[in-house]
């Protein structure tokens, strides 16, 4: 399978309804959730990728563009974003849709890093020469 074929099948969705047990007192989703949730899905998506053990070593960014009343429906959405000897980036896009109107938009987005890790949880190749094709 070839790197490209990895990441689009790697490529993770999550939806959620917003409720009011997971606000602020502005009742908006609270940003502490949104982060995450952001990390739930990056690291699906990088396991999927690569199927090793994985820790998130840092958060490069989060952008929260626009807020998520209560009510709402999201979507997270983890692609692969580039890829390191040990480590690989995520990028995670949250996309917040209306209950009862139609369309979506971007509302919060950012880049997770995962390092694979050994037994020993000593930092490993993501991929070896035998999971991959050129």
């Amino acid at each position: 399978m070839t790197v490209d074929e990895r990441i689009a099948l790697a490529e993770t969705r999550v939806c959620t309804t917003v409720f009011p047990f997971l606000t602020n007192h502005h009742d908006t989703l609270f940003g502490g959730k949104a982060m995450a949730i952001m990390d739930e899905v990056s690291f699906m998506a990088a396991t999927r990728f690569c199927r090793k053990r994985l820790v998130t070593v840092s958060t490069d960014r989060i952008d929260f563009e626009k807020a998520i009343p209560s009510g709402s429906i999201i979507e997270a959405v983890a692609k692969v974003a580039s890829i390191g000897r040990t480590s690989l980036k995520v990028k995670v896009e949250i996309y917040l849709e209306k209950m009862y109107e139609e369309g979506r938009e971007l509302a919060i987005q950012g880049m997770f890093t995962f390092v694979a890790l050994d037994d020993d949880k000593k930092p490993i190749p993501v991929l070896s020469g035998l999971d991959i094709e050129d």
